[in-house]
């Protein structure tokens, strides 16, 4: 259903604190999460600093927060999936599998920007 609140800076702050009450959400319950945003936090610094133009910063540092970005959904989905129905469905299990693919193929994305983009640079 649509909001019926007017749009503004109150609308706005709440966004905003749902938003990290979500992070904090994942952070809290998410093995997965964590191990990525650690990650992210040494990875987003060094992309800054090792790309040369825009383009490279962004491909260097914004990848790690789309893996971070799909493990939110994907915790999202197996959130909703467990309070459906806890027990064993092959519905269930394809959703969360799909998800955790989701995940995969943005890390997969991280290691090739990294590596064409470093790689050369490197060897």
């Amino acid at each position: 259903m649509a909001s019926t609140e007017s749009r503004g800076p109150r609308q706005i702050w709440k966004a905003f604190t749902w938003s990290a009450k979500g992070l904090s959400a994942a952070y809290r319950h998410e093995a997965s999460f964590r191990l990525e945003l650690y990650l992210s936090l040494v990875l987003i610094p060094l992309g800054l600093w090792l790309g040369n133009g825009a383009v490279e910063k962004i491909l260097l540092a914004g990848t790690p927060l789309m893996v971070m970005s799909a493990e939110l959904l994907n915790s999202g989905i197996e959130a909703v999936v467990d309070k459906v129905s806890p027990e064993f469905h092959e519905l269930a299990g394809r959703a969360k599998d799909m998800g955790s693919a989701a995940v995969f193929l943005l890390m997969l994305l991280v290691a090739l920007c990294w590596g064409l983009l470093l790689g050369p640079r490197l060897f």
